[in-house]
């Protein structure tokens, strides 16, 4: 499996997580109906998800990670 392909399921898996959560969070703790509920959670997950990019270097392809909570640009993979 390519790096880049590792790096689009990381940013899937990562949202799909945080969306999930607080999708049922929403739902339950407050008082939003209809389609308020997955929108409030679509941009939540969007602003709280880490996100992977897959770069080209000259040592090979390998994957950094950016995220709202932690400093700085890491290196996954």
């Amino acid at each position: 499996m390519s790096k880049k392909t590792k790096a689009l399921l990381y940013n899937l898996v990562c949202f799909a997580v945080i969306f999930i959560s607080f999708r049922f969070l929403i739902e339950l703790y407050t008082n939003l109906r209809g389609y308020w509920i997955p929108l409030t959670a679509f941009v939540i997950g969007t602003i709280l998800a880490p996100k992977f990019q897959a770069i080209s270097s000259p040592n090979g392809e390998k994957i950094y990670m950016r995220w709202i909570l932690l400093k700085g640009i890491k290196e996954v993979g």
